[in-house]
């Protein structure tokens, strides 16, 4: 157990020069350095004026300061209905939530959810509408679920002859692609494409890509329209100006995101209900780590969160997350096999979610058989391959490589 804990500890250790390494290789980038899709109003306004339409968007859908539900109001757009996601349309929901339809207090707009039992638009609800508007910031995680309601939104206006326009934004994890290709006999709504954990594709690229490769309901295409955003480039870092979720609250927490979030199929805990979600990792008992921590209830933001009122022991794996895999981002295949290796009672160690987080029961075997993280990821390669060559027909932004 020793061994495996000193993996960890060695990773941690080597912050100091990795920072001093990978200085050069990347770029910061904040909103006042770009022009976000939503933000190119001259582009987009003309497809608008005249029609009814409907907006899926919460609260990153910002233009500048003022959101872009408001933004279209005020330039006499007819806004009929909004779709919203996960989270709900002010970002207050936690995950897996559910949120109810509503009306929007400012606007007295009609609120669609598009979480819990109606993640797909009726073609009621797509009734007189003629485009819809999608404008959310992403993370670029297969399993982040914005990307399932984009492939739902687009599939079905392609059933009812509606038009999708899409105001892209930069991926904070658009400088990489990593992880198993989602086998479709695990497809569900936290992974719905063959795709990698990290696809390295902005919001836009990746609706391209679904409409490209034929992956809504009998290889509908649906029309499409994206606005791109001005002065991007993949291996930027950009630095969010909006939370996506309640838990995503840090830049560190989205570079961890990828990887942490496959403990969500373990009974780790990870932080939700601490001031640390996505940062820290950790179990009560857990033989070895360098922090503990007791996660608690926290209304809209952690309601009964894994190992709640327990004392956890674990890792804080913040500044992990701030140099290392900033600098050089992958699927953490260490991290999980360590913990794994640690972990009292194996035969509990994954759930059944473990599967559909990974998209593949293969991850889940190649562990318990006691294959490295060098083997696993040389087992992806070559599909891995594969996807790239895909990718690189819809980018819309100068590459990484």
């Amino acid at each position: 157990m020793k061994k495996q804990f000193l993996l960890i500890a060695a990773c941690l250790s080597v912050l100091a020069c990795k920072s001093q390494e990978y200085s050069f290789v990347f770029q910061d980038i904040y909103p006042k350095d770009i022009e976000v899709g939503a933000e190119r109003t001259y582009a987009y306004f003309p497809l608008l004026k005249g029609k009814k339409i409907a907006l899926c968007a919460n609260h990153t859908s910002m233009v500048g300061n003022t959101h872009l539900l408001d933004t279209l109001l005020s330039a006499g757009m007819n806004i009929v209905k909004v779709f919203t996601p996960e989270h709900g349309f002010r970002g207050e929901s936690e995950a897996g939530e559910k949120v109810n339809n509503s009306i929007d207090a400012k606007t007295k707009i009609p609120i669609v959810s598009l979480y819990g039992n109606n993640k797909k638009p009726t073609s009621d609800q797509m009734s007189g509408i003629d485009i819809v508007v999608f404008d959310i910031q992403d993370v670029g995680a297969r399993f982040y679920t914005y990307i399932s309601t984009l492939h739902y939104i687009m599939e079905v206006a392609a059933e009812n002859g509606v038009k999708v326009l899409v105001l892209d934004r930069p991926n904070p994890n658009g400088f990489w692609v990593d992880g198993p290709i989602l086998d479709t006999a695990y497809r569900s709504f936290v992974g719905m494409h063959p795709v990698p954990i990290a696809h390295g594709m902005t919001i836009g690229e990746y609706a391209k890509m679904i409409n490209g490769e034929g992956w809504l309901t009998g290889k509908k295409k649906c029309e499409l329209a994206v606005v791109s955003v001005f002065g991007y480039a993949h291996l930027f870092r950009y630095q969010l100006p909006v939370n996506p979720s309640p838990n995503l609250s840090t830049m560190e927490a989205i570079y961890l995101y990828p990887s942490l979030c496959l403990f969500e199929g373990t009974p780790m805990s990870i932080g939700r209900g601490t001031d640390k979600p996505f940062k820290i990792l950790g179990y009560p008992n857990f033989p070895e780590g360098n922090i503990t921590f007791t996660p608690q209830n926290i209304p809209a933001i952690a309601t009964n969160p894994p190992c709640a009122g327990q004392k956890c022991k674990g890792f804080d794996l913040t500044e992990m997350g701030a140099v290392i895999l900033k600098s050089n981002n992958f699927v953490n295949i260490d991290l999980v096999i360590a913990v794994y290796e640690l972990f009292p009672q194996k035969e509990k160690f994954f759930t059944p979610f473990f599967d559909k987080l990974a998209g593949t029961k293969k991850l889940r075997e190649q562990i318990i058989e006691g294959k490295t993280a060098v083997e696993i990821k040389q087992s992806w390669q070559e599909d891995l391959t594969a996807f790239k060559q895909i990718r690189k027909k819809y980018l819309l932004y100068p590459d990484f490589e």
